[in-house]
């Protein structure tokens, strides 16, 4: 059955259809919760060394691991991606052509992240291989 005249067909699964745009805030919000983890975590072990020099070392050779190492990387990857998606968001809000470029610096962010990270990849990757 066709809608009637003037009225909108009904949306199929979810009110926003996503996008580039949808794509950027949840991976800004996913990086951004990683980090804020990190600083937990670093919070945590940094506190440890009130309980004595055994304690903050035996927590912190975990660091040390090579299964921790992919964790690391992630966590050089959501620094990079946050941050120049930052800058994008800054750009955005503040200038005044920054809407009229939102596709293209949404573009340049990836491709920006990508080239920052895949080399700091490789050389964190590196003593595991």
């Amino acid at each position: 059955m066709s809608p009637a005249a003037g009225k909108t067909e009904p949306y199929h699964k979810t009110r926003y259809k996503g996008g580039g745009g949808m794509w950027s805030w949840i991976l800004h919000r996913g990086t951004g919760l990683m980090v804020l983890g990190f600083l937990f975590l670093h919070i945590l072990d940094t506190s440890l060394i009130g309980f004595g020099k055994h304690h903050y070392d035996s927590f912190v050779n975990i660091y040390k691991t090579a299964w921790f190492r992919p964790l690391e990387v992630l966590l050089i990857g959501a620094v990079i991606y946050h941050s120049m998606n930052g800058l994008r968001v800054i750009l955005v809000d503040f200038w005044d052509r920054g809407v009229r470029y939102e596709r293209q610096l949404s573009v340049a962010v990836n491709v920006v992240s990508l080239v920052m990270f895949v080399p700091s990849a490789f050389i964190m990757l590196k003593p595991i291989f």
